[in-house]
């Protein structure tokens, strides 16, 4: 028995040296006292393309995974009745510049019909004087002579209410022919489609969501670090990021964001015990060149770590050189 309690204890100190081994071997490489670390995952702004008006889809012109362009149609909505109000509305128009045009020729009329007034009471006048007519005669032409100035007065009155109902009118047809616009739902950045949300023939309400889309030119990791290391953290300051799917490649980024509070760290990050500790969120972000440059493998929810410069003086180990893919 001795014999083979012996064989088995020098069994297991081999094990044991050969796990301390491989231990120190391949265990992780101290971060420069510079550097704070921090486990992420990778995000981007999200946009919901959504109806203004209350309608019915008439088409969705992308699918879930599509890369659109700042301004491509990507789906329409039905305008029939909006098509109609604008052709009333046009009409409206129409009948409104022409009265404005008949309100001018009335004012003309009246101008004229004025300045024979005022012809007629100076010869009265004149011819008054000389007995050659009556003061009777010279009251009636200036009562003529009034009234013609109350109806050039009156005149020049539709002429303004006409104005505004012609203005009224075109504000009429702007409004109903930026619904129109509205009607066709256009991509607000360029980007990829995340989720289609409605399909043709579906009634939504004012600001239903059609499609979900991310921007490409927007993606960051966001991270949860310690009151010792937020502190330090300068807008700006270098980050490396690592993605657990692809550890071989170092992603350069910035600090964009650190927040102004505390707060407990999310139920998603790590243990219940890191959750109990208040930590600041650091916005980290992938610049959008190089987003550019890999723009179909940008992929969001990725989990990774994110390396942070808290010092602005410490080097990079040669493990966070920065290594991206082949393009």
């Amino acid at each position: 028995m001795a014999p083979r309690s012996g064989i088995l204890s020098v069994f297991a100190l081999l094990l044991a040296g050969g796990a301390a081994f491989l231990w120190w071997h391949y265990r992780p490489e101290a971060l420069p006292a510079g550097i704070a670390m921090a486990n992420g995952r990778i995000e981007a702004t999200q946009i919901d393309i959504a109806t203004k008006l209350p309608g019915r889809i008439k088409e969705v012109l992308v699918k879930e995974g599509d890369f659109v362009d700042r301004g491509q149609i990507a789906a329409r909505m039905d305008a029939l009745a909006l098509q109609a109000e604008l052709r009333q509305a046009q009409a409206q128009l129409a009948q409104a510049t022409s009265a404005i045009a008949t309100a001018n020729a009335v004012v003309a009329q009246r101008v004229s019909e004025l300045t024979l007034a005022q012809s007629t009471l100076r010869r009265s006048q004149d011819l008054v004087q000389r007995n050659y007519i009556t003061a009777q005669k010279l009251d009636s032409d200036r009562a003529q002579m009034l009234s013609a100035e109350a109806a050039l007065a009156a005149a020049r009155s539709k002429v303004v209410e006409a104005q505004f109902a012609l203005e009224a009118a075109n504000a009429a047809v702007t409004h109903i022919s930026t619904d129109l616009d509205d009607s066709v739902l256009k991509v607000p950045r360029a980007g990829r489609i995340q989720y289609r949300l409605a399909e043709p023939g579906e009634v939504l309400g004012a600001g239903g969501k059609v499609l979900n889309m991310i921007d490409l030119a927007d993606v960051y990791m966001t991270v949860f670090l310690p009151e010792g290391n937020a502190g330090r953290v300068a807008i700006g300051a270098e980050a490396r990021l690592v993605l657990d799917a692809a550890p071989q490649y170092v992603i350069p980024a910035k600090v964009t964001f650190v927040a102004a509070e505390a707060q407990f760290t999310p139920k998603t990050v790590e243990t219940q015990a890191e959750r109990e500790k208040l930590v600041f969120r650091v916005k980290a972000q992938i610049a959008p060149e190089l987003l550019q440059t890999y723009l179909t493998r940008v992929k969001t929810g990725l989990p990774g770590v994110a390396y942070v410069r808290i010092d602005a003086n410490a080097a990079w180990p040669e493990k966070l050189q920065v290594k991206l893919p082949p393009q």
